[in-house]
């Protein structure tokens, strides 16, 4: 079974993830990231960060061990987002960075991110190099070689610089409400939507080590709604537990999900091309189509869209789930940018979020998650490749359906599009029925 899922290796903290394996992984990657010719000629340097999870204490821990261990100076900064790891990769010229983070997962989850020199993620030739790497015999530095442990004052101030050169002009007159998931975003958002001239109120900004996407961030917008509309906000932000996402709502309490945030975003910046994934809205493709933008569409996983992005030249792409990815700005999502972004267009334009998101009507979508089967079983299923063939059938041009294993949890999910709810709904249960039924575990 791989270790490695869509978004680096996660599993519950100190069970499936241990600080055992943290370290073996962290020593992997720096020998892995050294005969890729990256440490040649100078002493490698390694940026370590986490998101606010009890558990990311003792797994950081490890991980700097093990970094140290193969002759790493590592750079910790402590709790700040994903995306701020990868841009102080790339800024301050470091050879790796690691993120410990399960991102929108429980609070017992926990996992592991890697960054190569530039602060991109890993391929998956890379991680695959990895994982056959762990635990092989290897010659340790001692004396001067080993790693030096370095606690890193400066970088959440120089991320924060960072994002607010990205805009043009003062955001003075938005005001928005964000929450922060009680995760790795609670402390920098807040203050760098404040800085950037808006009028902020934080939520969900008080993290303890257990409370992080409990009842709140991207996968729980509830609270964000009322509180968008007692204060009688302009727009509403949501990030998850690490911030590489954004979310929104608008006045009025509508969900702005990540692909109204890309059709905003292309539409205002005028783009040939967007990279979408096979989770894009049918609502959104045929959008920009009429707008003469082009979608192209990968796998699940913003690394994916990066890498369609790279290969192509593209400006810009991301994922429904609101990871949305602006090369000239970041090499990976990042959702205290695109918060800022669309808030910029909104002041460019002189429009609510609720006008703009009137650039795209999304088709009604149904997405079911099976869970308890046996999802390495599904690809070759005759039953349930039969069955997705015939509901496409019916669908037609109207619809679409998507089953794909989670790359980051143990389930399968069921996803069917259609000109209307009752018809997404009845395919969609339909076919995880099914796929219970063909997948279930002996």
């Amino acid at each position: 079974m791989a270790l490695f899922g869509t978004d680096g290796v996660r599993g519950l903290a100190n069970r499936e993830l241990t600080a055992e394996l943290a370290l073996d992984l962290a020593v992997a990657a720096a020998h892995i990231l050294g005969e890729k010719g990256e440490f040649k000629g100078h002493r490698p340097k390694a940026i370590v960060g986490q998101d606010s999870r009890a558990s990311g204490e003792f797994l950081e821990a490890a991980v700097v061990a093990g970094l140290a261990s193969a002759g790493v100076d590592v750079y910790k900064v402590g709790v700040l987002p994903t995306p701020a790891i990868a841009y102080l990769v790339g800024e301050s010229g470091a050879d790796l960075g690691v993120m410990i983070s399960a991102s929108h997962n429980p609070m017992p989850d926990n996992g592991i991110k890697f960054f190569s020199r530039g602060g991109e993620k890993l391929d998956d030739t890379l991680e695959a190099a990895i994982e056959k790497r762990l635990r092989e015999d290897w010659e340790r530095p001692i004396g001067k070689d080993v790693g030096r442990i370095i606690s890193d004052e400066s970088a959440a101030e120089r991320y924060a610089y960072h994002l607010l050169a990205t805009l043009k002009s003062s955001l003075n007159g938005i005001k928005v409400v964000v929450d922060c998931a009680n995760g790795a975003a609670s402390e920098i958002a807040p203050e760098v939507y404040r800085r950037a001239g808006a009028d902020v109120v934080a939520i969900s900004n008080k993290p303890n080590g257990w409370n992080i996407n409990e009842n709140c961030g991207s996968t729980h917008l509830e609270n964000l709604i009322e509180t968008v509309k007692l204060e009688k906000a302009d727009l509403g932000i949501a990030h998850d537990g690490d911030a590489d996402r954004c979310l929104a709502v608008d006045a009025f309490g509508n969900e702005i999900d990540g692909d109204f945030i890309l059709a905003i975003l292309a539409s205002h910046w005028k783009v040939p091309t967007v990279v979408g994934t096979v989770m894009s809205n049918l609502g959104f493709v045929k959008a920009l189509n009429e707008l003469g933008i082009k979608v192209e569409k990968t796998q699940v996983g913003d690394r994916y869209v990066l890498e369609r992005m790279l290969s192509n030249g593209y400006k810009l792409g991301g994922e429904q789930s609101g990871h949305i990815i602006m090369k000239d700005f970041a090499n990976t999502g990042d959702g205290l940018l695109t918060a800022l972004q669309l808030m910029q267009v909104m002041s460019e334009s002189k429009n609510s979020l609720q006008s703009l998101a009137q650039v795209m009507e999304r088709y009604p979508q149904v997405l079911v998650n099976v869970k308890d089967v046996d999802k390495s079983k599904l690809s070759t299923s005759a039953q349930i490749a039969k069955a997705i063939s015939e509901s496409e059938s019916k669908l037609g041009d109207n619809g679409r359906v998507l089953v794909r294993a989670s790359g980051t949890e143990a389930l399968v999910r069921v996803m069917v599009e259609a000109a209307s709810l009752d018809q997404a709904t009845k395919n969609a249960n339909e076919l995880a029925e099914l796929v219970r039924l063909e997948l279930k575990q002996v």
